[in-house]
């Protein structure tokens, strides 16, 4: 993988940002046993938990990662140029159970540097995990009421990954 690694007292992020506005892609599985699945998220979030830095995501159980993050005890985040947009809107809207979609897509898997999960080599940002919690969520604690219509009984699980490796480009290095 071509990106400097960032240690993570010197990683800048704008969580909102990075989700909700640039997307990121979710990849789990074996790279070297070219077993693995990605798709684009854009709710999650970051941040400190048990004394860890973490990542967190959600994977509804209807979607073909869900069973890659199932199966898989790593995971990585990456985030992308805007030019490679119509990369990301491909990879969130298709599902890798009828095909090759990443290649489709036109991006590159890579080995990650410290995870089995793959990264991309077109990535500008690639955050490594390993999951350390899960949990389902459970409509009965939703306290507002407009969250449950965001959904058709397909909750999402919840995992918690701890950020084992951070990689970038400058704009993700506080110095």
């Amino acid at each position: 993988m071509h990106l400097p690694p960032i240690p993570i007292e010197q990683f800048l992020a704008r969580p909102f940002h990075l989700f909700d506005q640039t997307w990121l892609l979710l990849t789990c599985g074996d790279f070297s046993a070219h077993d693995f699945n990605t798709m684009t998220i854009s709710w999650g979030s970051l941040g400190a938990m048990w004394n860890r830095p973490f990542a967190q995501v959600v994977v509804r159980p209807t979607r073909h990662t869900y069973q890659f993050m199932e199966r898989y005890e790593t995971f990585t985040l990456a985030a992308f140029p805007e030019a490679c947009r119509p990369a990301l809107q491909l990879l969130g809207s298709k599902s890798g159970r009828e095909g090759d979609k990443i290649a489709e897509a036109g991006l590159t898997p890579v080995a990650a540097r410290h995870v089995p999960a793959p990264a991309f080599a077109e990535a500008e940002l690639v955050i490594e995990c390993r999951k350390i919690y899960w949990d389902d969520f459970d409509p009965a604690r939703f306290l507002d009421p407009a969250i449950n219509r965001l959904y058709r009984d397909d909750y999402h699980r919840i995992y918690y990954g701890e950020i084992l490796a951070v990689s970038g480009v400058e704009t993700y290095r506080n110095r």
